[in-house]
């Protein structure tokens, strides 16, 4: 079906060439710039879904783009979701989106399923944009910030580099966290629940910070971020227990982060 497709194309560009050099410069100059624009890569869903409909799509009449890695393409009735990553693809492969569609036999419609589960896509990292601290709680985050320099001078020689300590209103399951320097540039910080400061008080806060501050310690140090030897090692020598001690919720966790009576 593609090699057809390909012999058709390859007609129509020969008489269009032949047709705009007897048509004259004027007019051999407007088909090419539409002959451009019609190869050009589509640049969002209502693009796309013009283009597949010049390749014979018919039955669609919405399209969305989605970033689900799980279903590449997928329709009901007269809407089609595409993984974006589908903008970049080849004729042949747009075709086969129209085919998985309008396919007449299960065969057809087999093999152009093929032809897109192997299509390689490129993900790009989506910009991830960390909570900011409400108002209410910059005295909270300050005084906090005051005992990381405190700490940072009597645990750490002034090792460690000054971080934000913000105050978490989102953090429900964890006491604390640590995060190293994100890849869109976010410089590193240490997160406080403030459930965790309401519920058990100031002085285990304050240990929780500590034991975050460990977490950067060894993100500073070349270290792995985790809760193994050297963090255990490390939390002793500053006078924490190398696990967290409160439980708050049960709930998935993170490397860096103190939570249900152990960390993880």
């Amino acid at each position: 079906m593609f090699q057809a497709l390909a012999v058709v194309l390859s007609g129509a560009k020969d008489l269009l060439s032949r047709g705009a050099q007897q048509a004259g410069p004027s007019l051999r100059s407007g088909r090419q710039l539409e002959l451009e624009f019609n190869t050009a890569p589509p640049r969002n869903a209502d693009e796309l879904l013009s283009r597949l409909k010049t390749l014979g799509l018919k039955q669609i009449k919405h399209l969305k783009l989605t970033h689900n890695r799980n279903v590449m393409v997928s329709y009901k009735g007269s809407h089609l979701r595409v993984h974006d990553g589908f903008l970049a693809a080849q004729e042949p492969v747009l075709q086969a989106i129209v085919t998985f569609v309008e396919g007449r036999t299960r065969a057809q419609r087999k093999a152009a399923q093929a032809i897109l589960v192997t299509h390689p896509i490129v993900v790009t990292p989506r910009e991830f944009k960390r909570e900011r601290n409400h108002p209410d709680d910059d005295v909270l985050s300050s005084k906090l910030m005051e005992w990381h320099q405190k700490y940072n001078a009597r645990h750490f020689d002034n090792a460690l580099k000054p971080v934000h300590v913000r105050v978490s209103r989102r953090m429900k399951s964890r006491l604390g966290h640590y995060s190293p320097l994100t890849p869109n540039g976010e410089p590193p910080e240490i997160a406080i629940s403030r459930r965790h400061l309401r519920r058990h008080g100031w002085q285990e806060a304050l240990d929780t910070l500590l034991h975050e501050m460990v977490h950067q310690w060894q993100d500073e140090t070349g270290h792995e971020i985790d809760h193994g030897r050297a963090f255990r090692a490390k939390a002793r020598r500053v006078g924490i227990t190398p696990f967290a001690r409160r439980v708050v919720t049960a709930s998935s966790r993170s490397s860096a982060s103190s939570g249900d009576g152990r960390t993880s």
